[in-house]
């Protein structure tokens, strides 16, 4: 987990969304994740309160301008894996609130650590009926060869295009989890990992909370 945050230094400079649904809906995958990149490294860049660590200010801005435009439901779903089959209604409803939460702790951490990154784009692929399709870029920092591999993978929708899993330095960001959640509930059960995500989100509240004051 810990090495999880330390990655998200660099996707929430390349996955914060801050379009309106309906013109997200319009846009090609690639340049919906170009234009939100930069208007979320400008953001980072420039806010005072940002990079001092205002923790309520980061929240609030991840709660309102990223979460409309990321697929948690699928990525709890490709998580649990075979898991998600065999938990009830209620617990896959707990398990994407429990999920959903870890990721905006994640996010908030790090969106305070963003300072003079900028994004390389690889050429983009894909054909105009494809409803799966994968982003390829980098984060450079201010040092030489500084560079991390970022992917995307994003599905459309009914209300436009949403990322659904990442990939930075070949590691996609729902394999890593799937492991984790797999460990948890070969060992205490499918409520086993949900009372671990719960415990692990009220500690990060409280942290958050000290942070903020």
């Amino acid at each position: 987990m810990n090495m999880l945050k330390k990655i998200f230094v660099s996707l929430i400079a390349s996955s914060a969304l801050c379009l309106g649904v309906a013109h997200a809906a319009e846009e090609a995958p690639d340049v919906l994740v170009k234009r939100i990149s930069q208007e979320v490294l400008d953001v980072a860049k420039s806010d005072k309160d940002i990079q001092a660590g205002n923790q309520q200010k980061i929240l609030d801005l991840v709660e309102q301008k990223i979460l409309p435009y990321v697929d948690f439901q699928r990525m709890t779903e490709l998580a649990a894996g075979r898991n998600w089959r065999v938990a009830t209604p209620a617990q896959q409803q707990e398990l994407v609130k429990q999920f959903r939460s870890l990721l905006i702790y994640t996010y908030s951490g790090a969106l305070s650590q963003v300072k003079d990154q900028k994004i390389e784009y690889r050429p983009f692929r894909a054909d105009p009926a494809d409803t799966d399709v994968e982003v390829r870029s980098q984060v450079v920092t201010a040092r030489v060869g500084q560079a991390i591999q970022l992917n995307y993978r994003l599905g459309k929708g009914a209300d436009g295009w949403k990322i659904y899993d990442i990939n930075v330095l070949g590691a996609w960001l729902i394999e890593t989890y799937k492991g984790n959640f797999t460990a948890e509930i070969n060992k205490s059960g499918i409520d086993g990992l949900i009372k671990t995500l719960t415990d692990k989100n009220a500690k990060l509240a409280v942290s958050f909370a000290k942070k903020s004051t």
